[in-house]
């Protein structure tokens, strides 16, 4: 499987977490919600709800819808936390906006 969507290791380490509290270890599903700030919104849930793998990190394999596949392409996902608590967010390149949130985004 070649990697649709790149994962930092803070995002895989965090990944991994979430699944096996979750009871899906190794599991994870992203999808596209439509946003307010910019177009999409992603959403991460444990477990393989659908679509196919689109990145492996330190054993948590991410699936996602096949319509939304294309939008991912080439972004990196990637998980900051700090004293106030922490969340994903999407690292911006020259094909993307990013909301200040860093969970939204659009493609230029």
């Amino acid at each position: 499987m070649g990697a649709i969507l790149q994962i930092t290791p803070a995002a895989a380490a965090e990944l991994g977490r979430q699944a096996a509290v979750a009871g899906t270890p190794g599991l994870m599903h992203l999808d596209l919600q439509h946003g307010h700030c910019e177009k999409h919104v992603i959403r991460l849930q444990p477990g393989h709800l659908s679509g196919r793998p689109i990145a492996r990190a330190d054993g948590v394999t991410l699936h996602a819808p096949e319509p939304q596949i294309e939008l991912l392409e080439g972004l990196t996902l990637d998980y900051r936390s700090d004293i106030s608590g922490g969340g994903f967010l999407i690292l911006s390149s020259d094909q993307v906006r990013c909301c200040a949130c860093g969970s939204a985004f659009s493609r230029n």
